[in-house]
């Protein structure tokens, strides 16, 4: 994605002539809260009361991390080569700018920093039907899926909760504030490198983390 000269108005710029689709282009950090919350929970008390892994606490523990770990490195996946994949046509450019190019533009707009469910619920299905078919098909481990998807919403939270906190709270702490100032660095500086937002973890692995 080529840098864009930042837009530092309050004014979100119109994405569609419809009312009716630009309403879904907003979205508050609260709904999202409200919107997968239960659905984490749910998940990790199916994986509790699962009597194959539910009876070892610590099983369930490990599934949920590895959800956690697995969303990590889809987010820096999806924002490195999706978000930030060099479109060759027209309509390639206008998605990819509906997707993330307006963020870049106007980063700072609050309504527009965290997934709308009109992408994220549809995401879900076809994220948690690769669970079913890699976790219970191919590795044979079905019990573990409801603990390894809860720890992959909870993931997603954390991620949305922290891009939102990253343009919008202090975060003056420790690693917060580490968090901050990397993505903030990912903005003005190095759009190509720096894709992680909950972590830095796979841009070191992956040789995206500047030198620096």
């Amino acid at each position: 994605m080529a840098q864009l000269t930042i837009d530092h108005s309050d004014v979100p710029i119109r994405l569609f002539k419809s009312d009716f689709l630009e309403f879904f282009t907003h979205i508050s950090p609260v709904a999202i809260v409200v919107l997968w919350s239960p659905v984490m929970l749910f998940f990790l008390a199916r994986a509790l009361a699962d009597p194959l892994i539910g009876a070892a606490p610590l099983n369930v523990a490990l599934g949920f991390l590895i959800g956690v770990l697995v969303w990590t490195l889809t987010e820096y996946t999806v924002h490195r080569f999706v978000f930030h994949f060099e479109p060759r046509t027209p309509g390639q450019e206008r998605i990819i700018f509906l997707f993330h190019g307006i963020h870049h533009l106007q980063p700072q707009i609050k309504t527009r920093l965290v997934m709308p469910p009109v992408v994220s619920v549809p995401l879900a299905f076809v994220f948690y039907g690769l669970f079913y078919l890699i976790v219970g098909g191919l590795i044979g481990r079905p019990a573990w899926i409801a603990p390894m998807f809860s720890g992959f919403v909870a993931g997603d939270l954390i991620y949305d909760l922290t891009h939102y906190a990253t343009h919008h709270w202090p975060m003056r702490w420790s690693f917060l504030k580490f968090l901050k100032r990397y993505h903030m660095m990912h903005h003005f500086k190095t759009p190509e490198q720096r894709f992680g937002v909950s972590s830095p973890l796979w841009d070191v692995v992956f040789g995206t983390l500047p030198t620096d």
